[in-house]
């Protein structure tokens, strides 16, 4: 059994939340990638939910 502290667990329980027009440009997703999550989840969302659902087109090589 281990005892949890309440300040240690609110530091470690923290989540990101990113803008999602902000995320696409980091992540360099297209316009129409961006207009379908921000249908999604709206203009804001966790980054466990942007990563786990944003769908990049594969640039293959020829």
């Amino acid at each position: 059994m281990e005892r949890v502290e309440t300040e240690k667990l609110a530091v470690e329980a923290t989540t990101k939340v990113w803008s999602v027009s902000d995320f696409c440009k980091r992540h360099r997703l297209c316009y129409e990638e961006e207009k379908r999550l921000r249908h999604l989840f709206g203009h804001f969302a966790t980054a466990r939910e942007l990563l786990h659902n944003a769908q990049r087109t594969p640039k293959w090589r020829g």
